[in-house]
């Protein structure tokens, strides 16, 4: 169903990760700075004076450190545990100026708001200008809007406002000159748009569509003959027509991911056992957040590629009933990794995997299970909880996997605190 009168706004923080670290340490201003990946590896994340140095997006660390060593370039560790916390501000900051089925939060730093409802009480370009402001404001973080008729409109027109000055930030398609945006859109590359990717970009330049203006002008029912249906979506809502809402109400998860490479090769059984349990922890942080259950568990071990022969094994374990205990998770991992773990390997990466999820409100326990052992089971994972949440995550945990400068610990040599998520990390003012 498509809509020709709807009106959106998509949020983006201007280089989010470089741009938290700043919030924290304001000699970071001016410079060029630098966001590695997992063990310090590659570049993630890059100020708007890294870029202008010619560094790439996801270039390796080592092929630049000439060019980091000539112009001082500040290299930072990812420090995720900040960015998210960071990111629950900004979007609960965003939260504030429309209703919650309004709002749609896409990434880490991006959130998709409807303002349909709005045009009429205010000016959307000052609308938008007072949400960046506040945000500003209250976290330090600079970001630009976007607003159009559809999603992909939205966007097309964040892209717009980072990269021209003179929209001061908020690109309004709805209000902009129409003979300067089709300009404007005459010079961008038909490969910014929402949803093109290098291959459809191929193949619409074979046709003669180049520019973001061209493939706005094209005939969409062309379009779907010669691509797809998605792709006609693309061009409809290029065209102003709404045919993706937002998405107010989160899917069910199919499964939840947690995996690392590790700093150095790892060989004994005992540092797998702590990295596995580590990262069954963090998996089943995000599953008991949203009030999810899981009744097969996955766990992975891996060596290098560049290691022969290549170990690579992968095992299933399926547990009596679904659930969220943590023990009982933990100690399934532990004996999945047992079966098959093989002595003598270089171990590169561990990951685990939870899968079977059902949402708690929905699971049906067995008549059979033991329902007063599972209720003190729930009272104890309960009192972890709190007792993280009241003196720090991690404060009680599993075994020694939280432990530092473990033999599989990633590297992070230039982590910044996590001041927003740690006792120990809080500033403190004399």
């Amino acid at each position: 169903m498509t809509d020709h009168s709807r009106i959106f706004a998509l949020v983006d923080v201007n280089n989010c990760y470089v741009s938290c670290e700043r919030v924290f340490d304001p000699t970071l201003n001016g410079r060029p700075v630098v966001v590695l990946s997992n063990n310090d590896g590659c570049v993630v994340a890059r100020s708007e004076e890294a870029k202008a140095l010619g560094i790439k997006m996801g270039i390796p660390v080592f092929e630049i450190r000439p060019l980091i060593r000539q112009h001082g370039v500040v290299v930072m560790s990812s420090n995720y545990a900040l960015y998210g916390a960071m990111s629950q501000r900004f979007m609960r900051i965003l939260g504030g100026f429309v209703a919650p089925e309004e709002q749609e939060v896409y990434s880490i730093d991006e959130c998709f708001l409807e303002l349909t409802a709005y045009e009429h009480l205010f000016d959307l370009t000052e609308y938008a200008q007072q949400m960046r402001q506040r945000i500003k404001q209250w976290i330090g973080l600079p970001c630009c809007i976007g607003i159009g008729s559809s999603k992909t409109q939205a966007k097309l027109a964040n892209h717009m406002a980072k990269k021209n000055p003179l929209f001061e930030g908020v690109c309004n398609f709805l209000d902009a000159d129409p003979y300067l945006l089709e300009n404007l859109l005459s010079t961008v590359d038909v490969g910014e748009v929402w949803g093109v990717g290098r291959q459809i970009k191929k193949r619409l330049n074979a046709l003669s569509i180049v520019s973001v203006m061209d493939l706005m002008m094209a005939d969409h029912t062309m379009i779907r003959r010669y691509f797809s249906i998605v792709t006609e979506r693309t061009v409809l809502e290029l065209q102003g027509v709404s045919c993706l809402a937002i998405e107010d109400v989160v899917p069910d998860k199919k499964q939840i991911i947690s995996s690392r490479s590790f700093g150095a090769p790892v060989t004994a059984i005992d540092d797998l056992r702590e990295a596995i349990t580590l990262f069954m922890l963090r998996a089943v942080d995000r599953l008991r957040s949203q009030k999810l259950l899981c009744a097969t568990i996955g766990v992975t071990i891996k060596t290098s590629r560049f290691e022969q022969p290549y170990y690579n094994p992968y095992i299933t374990v399926t547990l009596s009933h679904a659930t969220d205990d943590r023990l009982l998770l933990v100690k399934s991992a532990m004996y999945g990794l047992e079966q098959i773990f093989k002595s003598g390997q270089r171990y590169k990466k561990a990951g685990v995997m939870l899968l079977n999820i059902v949402p708690e409100a929905r699971f049906i326990p067995d008549l059979l299970a033991d329902q007063e052992q599972i209720n003190e089971r729930k009272l104890l994972t309960f009192t972890l909880d709190e007792i993280n949440k009241k003196f720090g995550k991690d404060t009680i945990a599993i075994g020694s996997c939280t432990f530092k400068n473990r033999n599989w610990a990633m590297t992070q040599a230039n982590k910044s605190p996590s001041y927003l998520t740690s006792w120990k990390d809080v500033w403190r003012i004399y």
